[in-house]
C-alpha cells in the first residue's frame, strides 16, 4: 500500500479500479476492500476531502486522471455509489464500468423505510440513543461532534450487518468527518428529493451493476427500480445473509467478493 495526496493505492499497476467510500465523510472504510483486489488487481481508494458536491466531484477527477490508468472501473459504496454515479454522468469517457454497493435509495419516497427498517434491528435502549444523537445534530455549536458522529456511525453499523465477522487489524482508524457531511448531505438529499439524482442516469452509457444485502437497512427496491427504468445497460445483484458492510458479513464476505471479483473481468 503507498498513500499518495489523498488516494492510497495497492497492489501493481495499472491501476484501473478506483473505491469511493462512503458518508458522506467515512474516510477510509473501504481499506479492507481495497486489500482483497490489490491481490488481482492495481487498486486506487480515493479519500474525499470537500464538503460540496461538486468539489468532490472535481477531487475525485483529479485523483483518477493523476493516479489511476484510464479507462477506470469506478466502484462506490453507500454515499460513494450516489458520488460514482453523478461523476460518470458528468464525466463518462473516464469510466469503463460503474459498480454501486449498498446504495441509499434513488427516490426520495424509499426514504421513510430505511429508518424502520434500522430500528428494527436494534435493542430499545440503542433505538433511543439513536433519537437523540441525530435530535443533538441538529444543534448549531455542538461539541465533540466528530466523536457523537463516530457514535452515531457505530449504531447504524450494528443495525445494518446481519452477522459481523468484521477483522479489526483491517478497520482503518480515520474518525468521520461530520464537517464534511453536512456540506455534503443536504446538496445530496435535495438531488434526490427534486429528481435531479435519478435522471443523471441518462446521460451514463457505461454497465452499471448494482450490489445489494438483502438485510441492509437501505430497501432494495429503492435502487434496482429507479435504476432499471433510467439505466441504458444495467444489472442488479441482491446478496442473502448480508447487510450494508458486505466485507464484514459473517455468512456473505466470500459470495460478495466472488460477484465483485467476476464484475472485474471486462
Amino acid at each position: 500500500m503507498r498513500e499518495i495526496g489523498i488516494v492510497r493505492k495497492y497492489g501493481k499497476a495499472p491501476y484501473r479500479i478506483v473505491l469511493v467510500h462512503g458518508g458522506p465523510g467515512a474516510l477510509g472504510e473501504l481499506k479492507p476492500v481495497a486489500l482483497e483486489l490489490s491481490r488481482w488487481y492495481g487498486t486506487v481508494e480515493s479519500f474525499q476531502s470537500k464538503n460540496t458536491i461538486d468539489e468532490q466531484v472535481e477531487e475525485l477527477k483529479y485523483q483518477i486522471e493523476s493516479e489511476s490508468d484510464l479507462p477506470v472501473i469506478l466502484i462506490g459504496w453507500s454515499w460513494g455509489s450516489w458520488l460514482s454515479y453523478i461523476f460518470t454522468a458528468k464525466y463518462p469517457s473516464l469510466i469503463k464500468k460503474l459498480i454501486l454497493i449498498s446504495s441509499g435509495p434513488f427516490k426520495a419516497s424509499y426514504v421513510p423505510e430505511i429508518k424502520k427498517r434500522r430500528l428494527s434491528h436494534l435493542t430499545y435502549k440503542e433505538r433511543k440513543r439513536i433519537d437523540e444523537l441525530e435530535q443533538l445534530f441538529n444543534q448549531q455549536n455542538l461539541i465533540n461532534k466528530d466523536v457523537l458522529f463516530k457514535e452515531y456511525g457505530s449504531l447504524c453499523k450494528k443495525a445494518d450487518t446481519f452477522s459481523s465477522n468484521e477483522e479489526e487489524s483491517l478497520v482503518d482508524k480515520i474518525s468521520p468527518q461530520m464537517n464534511i457531511y453536512n456540506g455534503v448531505w443536504p446538496e445530496a438529499a435535495k438531488l434526490r428529493k427534486t429528481g435531479e439524482l435519478i435522471m443523471l442516469g441518462c446521460k451514463i452509457d457505461c454497465e452499471v451493476v448494482a450490489m445489494q444485502g438483502v438485510y441492509d437497512s437501505h430497501p432494495s427496491d429503492g435502487v434496482k427500480i429507479p435504476l432499471a427504468r433510467i439505466l441504458k445497460n444495467f444489472r442488479f445483484i441482491e446478496i442473502s445473509k448480508c447487510g450494508h458492510y458486505p466485507w464484514y458479513e459473517k455468512y456473505a464476505k466470500k459470495q460478495f467478493y466472488e460477484l465483485l471479483k467476476n464484475e472485474l473481468v471486462v
